[in-house]
């Protein structure tokens, strides 16, 4: 997608050889034209797939899966990374770890919310090494609903994460794959 491409080289920021900083328009500020196209693309990528669910974890990954949501008419639901005290017992759950907080999280999403005859697409913002798409797989597979793929904005395919999910069988559409973030260069695949 050219115009996500484009708004990486120019708003984008590597911190590192790994790190890519995009807070100006996807993760923190949010431009919510600007997520809604990336919604819709993602949307179209999927949308013979009789998809019932959009799945995502909480915070980053919601604005562009409502995005989808919008584009295709069907539900968001985002796993939590917090149980709050008036959370229904009856939880699909999975441990992930996140690289750039360098900590292991619990996400929860309510049993109510995906069923077995769901057909399930997860969207995320970025993904890199696969924690957050693995444990959004495994709750999927918890609630024995089915899996359409994932809609991806941003992967860093050089961190080796989608590849080892594609290699599991999951089909994942990316937006913008990054092939290095080396030298303070942002190359596309």
């Amino acid at each position: 997608m050219k115009v996500l491409k484009d708004k990486i080289l120019i708003e984008g920021k590597v911190l590192s050889d790994t790190v890519l900083k995009v807070d100006s328009f996807l993760n923190h500020q949010i431009d919510p034209a600007f997520a809604m196209d990336l919604g819709k693309e993602v949307a179209a990528r999927f949308k013979n797939q009789s998809i019932t669910k959009i799945l995502t974890v909480e915070a980053s990954g919601i604005a562009v899966a409502m995005a989808t949501g919008l584009a295709l008419d069907i539900p968001v639901v985002f796993a939590k990374k917090k149980r709050a005290a008036t959370a229904d017992p009856n939880v699909f759950s999975s441990t992930v770890y996140s690289f750039t907080k360098d900590e292991s999280v619990d996400i929860y999403v309510n049993s109510r919310f995906l069923h077995p005859s769901d057909n399930v697409l997860l969207v995320d913002d970025f993904l890199a090494q696969g924690e957050a798409l693995r444990g959004m797989v495994e709750i999927v597979q918890q609630s024995g609903a089915s899996l359409a793929g994932a809609g991806i904005i941003i992967e860093k395919v050089f961190q080796g994460g989608g590849k080892a999910l594609r290699d599991a069988g999951i089909r994942i559409e990316t937006l913008a794959p990054i092939a290095s973030l080396a030298g303070g260069k942002i190359t596309f695949c």
